[in-house]
């Protein structure tokens, strides 16, 4: 059964008769009926009762009426799918994004991408700094927001999108000073919960360097490649963090945050936007333009 004469079945059946069907689809009733009789002998069965006041379904076009109507509206679906995509209006965007970023840049980005291709389907993925990496240079993912200098084998445009202080992340029984702050020798003390070498190796040896030039040893103690599992190792006791300030919109049972007293040497988070260069424009660069808003 082709859409024409889908489109025949579903006019009769709202018509009620075929002469109305015919002038409802600008055909010739002959050439109509002509259709519906071919169309029930290559079924085996009538689809309508056909008598001079009209034609009503039979039991079995009661049957596939239905089917019938979905078939065609997916098919008109995808055919305006199909005309906004060669327009320009829609298709996907696939971005990779760190914990970092969903606070407050992605959600911002998000709102002002979806005002203007309110069609536009967007795929998001956590994902950590390394598999991020990987994935752009792969083209599985089309921008990813990571935490820079990293190196991808691949032309890409770059977009720094701010950085921010670290803050100290540990276990909510553990008590502070009055001042509220922490300090780096506490930190050693404690041992680091923190994200793999491979994960993030620039931030990771700046941050280590700077807690050891203040002079104090210091170890990574537990490696954790998510946000959230670097929250989790600290309220188990496993050692403590260092995230970026914004971390604390994530309230987690068993975690407390603070300044650090003496960490006016620590590196900041840095966070970036990266997306496959292309000869010609791309939702991604849509995209980037509404990081760019908020960076600017």
């Amino acid at each position: 059964m082709d859409t024409r004469q889908m489109r025949c079945i579903l006019a009769i059946s709202e018509a009620g008769s075929l002469t109305r069907a015919a002038e409802r689809l600008g055909l010739a009733q002959p050439a109509l009926t002509q259709t519906l009789n071919r169309l029930e002998r290559e079924i085996g069965t009538s689809l309508f009762t056909r008598t001079r006041r009209g034609a009503t379904l039979t039991e079995a076009g009661l049957a596939i009426v239905d089917d019938v109507r979905a078939s065609l509206a997916h098919g008109d679906a995808a055919a305006d799918r199909a005309r906004a995509i060669a327009a320009g209006r829609a298709g996907r965007l696939t971005v990779g994004f760190v914990t970092h970023a969903i606070y407050e840049v992605l959600p911002r980005a998000l709102r002002l991408l979806r005002a203007e291709h309110p069609q536009l389907e967007v795929v998001l993925r956590e994902m950590s700094n390394a598999e991020q990496v990987d994935a752009l240079a792969g083209g599985r993912i089309d921008v990813a927001l990571l935490h820079p200098p990293v190196s991808i084998d691949a032309h890409v445009h770059e977009l720094r999108l701010g950085e921010e202080p670290m803050v100290a992340a540990l276990p909510a029984a553990y008590e502070v000073a009055e001042d509220g702050r922490v300090s780096l020798a506490e930190i050693a003390r404690h041992g680091l919960v923190w994200f793999p070498e491979q994960q993030i190796p620039a931030l990771r040896s700046q941050l280590l360097g700077a807690i050891r030039r203040a002079g104090h040893q210091v170890q990574v103690v537990q490696d954790a490649n998510r946000t959230l599992t670097v929250l989790a190792c600290v309220a188990a006791g496993l050692g403590w963090s260092l995230l970026p300030r914004s971390v604390r919109a994530l309230r987690h049972e068993g975690v407390r945050y603070a300044e650090v007293r003496d960490g006016a040497d620590l590196p900041a988070f840095e966070l970036a936007a990266m997306w496959l260069a292309r000869s010609r424009p791309t939702f991604a660069d849509a995209f980037a333009g509404k990081l760019s808003l908020q960076s600017s």
